[in-house]
């Protein structure tokens, strides 16, 4: 009778514990953001939302982000998601963070999942900064503040149907630009 090697067995460890850890990046977020203020609020009041664990962000000038996520409605798994930004203006570093966008409706999510959505440099994205003490969004008009990640406190509202938050996970990034977000979404099989 053969034995399977340390190594057979470590391969399979691997292959049957990856999707339970890439699972636990979304949950994870999503339990980050329903804890950070009044996001908890959205989740009660969104059709569906999407969610994005990591996006890197970095610009010298010209800048650019990348992140893929995952999209839900109503609470449940419908597909996979990617966010593209590019930037122009003064900026330089990079930064990582999470990001959770709400849609307020059916016809909202729709849009989203059309694969032709975009986010203009005119919809407001509340940014939660965790452990900063300060929270600021992309307008300048509203702010708040926070003492620990899971504490965070935003004040957002609906734009177009579509609600914006971020937490930074880290870097330092400088930046006076215009930017847009691009998503694309591709169903559950």
């Amino acid at each position: 009778m053969n034995r399977p090697s340390w190594r057979s067995v470590m391969c399979l460890a691997l292959v049957l514990g990856a999707p339970a850890a890439l699972a636990d990046r979304y949950s994870d977020t999503v339990a980050l953001f329903r804890h950070a203020g009044q996001t908890a609020e959205f989740f009660k009041s969104s059709y569906g939302y999407a969610v994005f664990p990591t996006v890197g962000k970095g610009g010298f000038i010209v800048g650019a982000a990348h992140g893929d996520g995952r999209l839900y409605e109503q609470g449940r798994y419908v597909g996979k998601t990617s966010v593209t930004q590019v930037s122009v203006g003064f900026q330089l570093g990079g930064q990582v963070y999470s990001e959770m966008v709400f849609f307020r409706d059916p016809a909202a999510l729709k849009r989203f999942e059309s694969g032709k959505f975009a986010l203009s440099a005119d919809v407001n994205a509340v940014a939660l900064t965790a452990s900063a003490g300060v929270s600021a969004s992309t307008t300048g008009t509203e702010a708040g503040a926070s003492g620990t990640e899971t504490h965070a406190v935003a004040t957002g509202h609906y734009q177009h149907g579509v609600a914006v938050f971020t937490i930074t996970k880290g870097g330092l990034m400088y930046q006076a630009a215009v930017a847009g977000q691009k998503f694309s979404f591709t169903p559950a099989r």
